[in-house]
């Protein structure tokens, strides 16, 4: 396995939207490279930010191996892990702004994706390095609730658990400008989407010596 300083566990979609999300970040998670992006005028390069990740949806946020384990022993704990999940179901997706960025997010009862993603935080989270100082100093900066300082303090990140909320990342921060621009040019980039929408597969992903994730590999979803 390639020597990757981070790890994650992302839902990574498939065929037309996952070629759509890569083309409007311009970078292809699943084959490690880059990707020509639509020409957009008006809103600059809003995907900068976002890029490196690929289009996911997160569920086990990015960390270091914890001393003592090797991605060999995570990638087999995935694996054991998708056996015994279940695919879950929501209602649709939509593009909509959460706070000054545009995403891809659920409508409809999300509990069983949020139970996903807990379960995999926590089964996971013995290959998981504490947080360096820096990095809890960087999370904190952004001024925390109570929820989410406890969740930084035991699981290494804010959203998660109680905090959780699923969403596919599709720009940096914009402006009001940007984001009307963007938010348009979706419509016409995105394919149709079937709803409800049924997630049946999680991916381990690593972060490459250049700081850009990369597939690993996919697991279906199968218990």
């Amino acid at each position: 396995m390639m020597n990757y300083s981070r790890f994650a566990i992302y839902y990574l979609p498939t065929g037309a939207l996952a070629k759509a999300g890569a083309t409007w970040l311009g970078w292809d998670v699943d084959e490690g490279t880059p990707c020509d992006q639509p020409d957009v005028t008006g809103i600059g390069d809003i995907t900068a930010t976002p890029r490196k990740y690929g289009f996911h949806g997160t569920l086990k946020p990015p960390f270091r191996l914890a001393e003592g384990t090797d991605a060999d022993g995570l990638a087999d704990a995935v694996q054991t892990l998708a056996t015994t999940a279940a695919p879950v179901s929501i209602d649709s997706l939509h593009v909509s702004a959460i706070g000054r960025f545009l995403a891809l997010i659920p409508r409809g009862d999300t509990t069983a994706l949020a139970n996903l993603a807990a379960r995999i935080v926590q089964d996971l989270d013995a290959f998981r390095a504490p947080p360096s100082a820096t990095e809890l100093a960087k999370r904190r900066a952004a001024g925390l609730s109570p929820a989410q300082e406890a969740n930084l303090t035991r699981w290494g990140y804010p959203y998660v658990l109680n905090e959780f909320r699923f969403h596919m990342t599709l720009s940096g921060k914009l402006d009001d400008t940007q984001r009307q621009i963007a938010q348009t040019a979706l419509t016409h980039h995105l394919p149709p989407l079937p709803a409800p929408y049924v997630i049946d597969q999680i991916a381990l992903v690593g972060e490459r010596q250049d700081g850009m994730f990369q597939t690993i590999h996919r697991y279906a979803l199968t218990g």
